[in-house]
Order: structure tokens, then C-alpha cells, then sequence
């Protein structure tokens, strides 16, 4: 087989794991129910479907329920985000060009720029485009009509869009991590697709190693099918996606190098805190808004961290995890 051959198979693969339709989706068990009777009510009203916010930590698959929505609504779905619609003439495009029903999805949608989110106000309220012509004493505010859409906006910072636009989404919705059940379902499920054997105790050892997260679930399955090919293995077995993850530096919670770093830090140089995620970044060499949204989410999500008034703390559960006692002193108390 030659090599763009390879790559087109590697493309079609890839569109098939995104799921196509709702009932395909596997997890966010409350969210589809709620978005099952909206399409069914829009369908029956032949209506758009309302403004629709999704928050929540990345990889838990905001922007394929947009593409689900398009589907399930029988529309077009245009994906753009935040930091690209730099300028007014960016998303006014966007919008001048939609056909009725389309959904408009906004990755990082927070990150808006002032004067491109008040040209979504009346655009979402009132389906119309207030374009200003000229400058100065002639400047004139043209209105623009614009068919009914659906705006779908992403964030993982719901608290930091303004309350002018988070009041006018119809529906705000919450994505939450998946339970092992479900990782487990999404992993065989990615493995029929790209054509690899494994075992019911293989995709759950990586689905307990995936952060609670699809996005990492199928990230992983790759990295081991790797290893299995290069072994010359014919299914994945618990014990080799067990070997190949401890090879990749991901420990049996999902804990990456950098995981440990920060958790081992809180305790050997803070002892165990509270301290604040300044020193922490200083300390481990991070940057602090990667350990706030990357690494902190899941370390608080699973119980071994906790966040204070007075700073960050490493809990009992992780001191066990990585083979300290509570009482054991510290590197640092140990030098005095």
C-alpha cells in the first residue's frame, strides 16, 4: 500500500471516530437528554435550535456535539474560534454567509475581543448585523438582516465570558469527565475503527489511565497500538497496555511526569501546603496557567489536590499514591 494511500485510510479513520450522530455518543448522559428533547422540539416547531453553551475541561468533546447537533438538525455546522476573529470583518463574514438553521460554533468563545462579542449581541437576540459605515460625524449604522442560526460557544472558563453573553445562550450545559465504564466503551469502540485487537481488560487499563477524558483515551490507544506493532503482539492485553503506558511515563491514575512533578514539589518544598500556584510554578519550572488548566483540573477532579483560600494543598490520597507517609518529614525539613 503506498504511502498517501496509507494517509487517506488514516484520514477516514480519524472522521469515523468522531461519533456522527446522538445516540452514537457514548457518556454526558444528562447533556444528551437534554439536547434530544430540544432537537426534537426545534424539529417540531421548524425552528433553529436556541443558543447553546458548552463548558467544561478540553477533550471531553465539545466540538463534536456541535457536529452532532448539525447532524442530528440536518444543517451545516461552520467551526471557527475566539482568537481568529481578530477583527469586525472577521465574524461578520461568518455570519453573512450562514443558511438558515446552521449552527456557528466558537471554540474559547471567552477569549472574544469586546467589540466582536457586541456584534453577536443583537445577531443572537434578534437575528441582525449592526454594520457602521464611515467615521466621524457621517459614521451611519446599517442593519443587516441575518437568518435564524444556532451560536454553540466552548469554553473551559465559563466564569470569564461577560453576563451580556452568557444571559442571551438559551441552554448552558456542563461537561463532565467520563466514568471508567464509559472510557472503556470509547476505547473499543476507537480499536474496532482502527483496526486493532484488544481485550475487555486492555481498554480498561488505558481507560483508567485516561484522565477521565476521551480526547486522552484515544491518544493513548494510539501510543500502545504502537507498542503492540513493534512487538509483533497480536491483541492488547492488560499486562502489555500496562507495560507500554509505564514506558510512556503515565502511571496507573493517569499521572503524567509533570503531574508528579507538581505534587511532589507541594510536598517536599512546601510541606504538602497550602501554597500558592505562583510558587508552584516557580518552583517546578511551569507556566502558571498550564498547571491552573492542564494539570490542576484532574488533580483536583480525582482527590489529590485541594484548592484553599490559602493556597493549594496535596491531600492523604495522593501522599499514598506516590509513596510518602503523612508523617514522614519532608526533604526541606530534613536539611534544618
Amino acid at each position: 500500500m503506498s504511502a498517501q494511500a496509507n494517509t487517506q485510510e488514516t484520514e477516514q479513520n480519524e472522521d469515523k471516530i468522531r461519533p456522527q450522530r446522538l445516540e452514537d455518543y457514548i457518556g454526558q448522559k444528562d447533556l444528551k437528554g437534554i439536547l434530544n428533547i430540544a432537537i426534537a422540539a426545534a424539529k417540531g416547531r421548524k425552528d433553529p435550535l436556541d443558543h447553546l453553551l458548552l463548558y467544561g475541561p478540553p477533550g471531553l468533546g465539545k466540538t463534536t456535539m456541535s457536529l452532532i447537533l448539525a447532524a442530528e438538525m440536518e444543517v451545516n455546522c461552520k467551526i471557527t474560534s475566539a482568537p481568529a476573529l481578530e477583527r469586525p470583518r472577521d465574524i461578520t463574514g461568518l455570519l453573512v454567509n450562514l443558511k438558515p438553521g446552521d449552527i456557528l460554533f466558537i471554540d474559547e468563545i471567552h477569549r472574544l475581543n469586546r467589540m466582536t462579542e457586541e456584534l453577536l449581541y443583537p445577531a443572537m437576540e434578534d437575528f441582525r448585523l449592526d454594520v457602521t459605515i464611515g467615521k466621524g460625524q457621517t459614521a451611519k449604522t446599517r442593519s443587516i438582516p441575518l437568518p435564524p442560526f444556532t451560536l454553540v460557544g466552548a469554553t473551559t472558563k465559563a466564569g470569564s465570558l461577560s453576563s451580556p453573553l452568557r444571559d442571551r445562550f438559551g441552554m448552558i450545559q456542563r461537561l463532565r469527565f467520563y466514568e471508567l465504564d464509559e472510557l472503556t466503551l470509547i476505547v473499543k469502540r476507537t480499536a474496532e475503527i482502527i483496526n486493532i485487537a484488544i481485550k475487555e481488560e486492555g481498554a480498561e487499563e488505558i481507560a483508567r489511565r485516561s484522565r477521565g477524558t476521551p480526547r486522552i483515551a484515544n491518544r493513548l490507544l494510539r501510543r500502545v497500538r504502537d507498542y503492540v506493532e513493534v512487538h509483533k503482539a497480536e491483541i492488547i492485553t492488560e499486562e502489555l497496555a500496562a507495560t507500554a503506558m509505564e514506558l510512556f511515563d503515565v502511571d496507573a491514575q493517569g499521572l503524567d511526569w509533570t503531574d508528579r512533578l507538581v505534587l511532589n514539589t507541594i510536598i517536599e518544598q512546601f510541606h504538602g501546603g497550602p501554597v500558592g500556584l505562583e510558587a508552584i510554578a516557580a518552583a517546578t519550572g511551569e507556566d502558571r496557567k498550564t498547571i491552573e488548566e492542564v494539570y490542576e483540573p484532574y488533580l483536583l477532579q480525582i482527590g489529590y489536590l485541594s484548592r484553599t483560600h490559602r493556597g493549594r494543598m496535596v491531600t492523604e490520597k495522593a501522599y499514598q499514591h506516590l509513596g510518602f507517609k503523612t508523617d514522614e518529614p519532608s526533604q526541606t525539613e530534613l536539611q534544618f
